[in-house]
């Protein structure tokens, strides 16, 4: 089991930026594939960002590209996403994702077993 837990939303104004963090227990980082993932009201849940354990490029959505950055600290077993230059369209709740063993990323939600509770970002305008 892994248990997940997310902090750091809030609401932000047109360009601003925020910080996220996920903290995880019941495994190691080092064992566990994690990625970001947002949902807004209406819209289905969308990879937001991972990491590339087999080499290449880090992946992202083509929408946050440049602007956000994903990033862990394996000893605190806690992983991050910094927010630049946030827009209204990021307004959503920001989720943590993990499934057991290391692989690169996968976008598809269904692919990630557990979860944490969400943190709202809401960006105005």
């Amino acid at each position: 089991q892994v248990q997940l837990v997310e902090s750091g939303g809030g609401l932000v104004q047109a360009g601003d930026s925020l910080s996220l963090s996920c903290a995880a227990s019941g495994r190691s980082f080092r064992d566990i594939t994690v990625a970001w993932f947002r949902q807004a009201p209406g819209k289905e849940r969308e990879f937001v960002a991972g990491f590339p354990w087999s080499g290449g490029s880090t992946p992202y959505a083509d929408s946050v590209k440049g602007r956000f950055t994903i990033s862990r600290d394996n000893a605190k077993n806690t992983m991050y996403l910094q927010m630049n230059s946030l827009q209204p369209e990021d307004t959503a709740v920001y989720y943590c994702a993990a499934r057991l063993g290391i692989n690169d990323a996968y976008r598809a939600p269904d692919r990630y077993p557990y979860w944490g509770q969400g943190t709202q970002v809401t960006v105005s305008s």
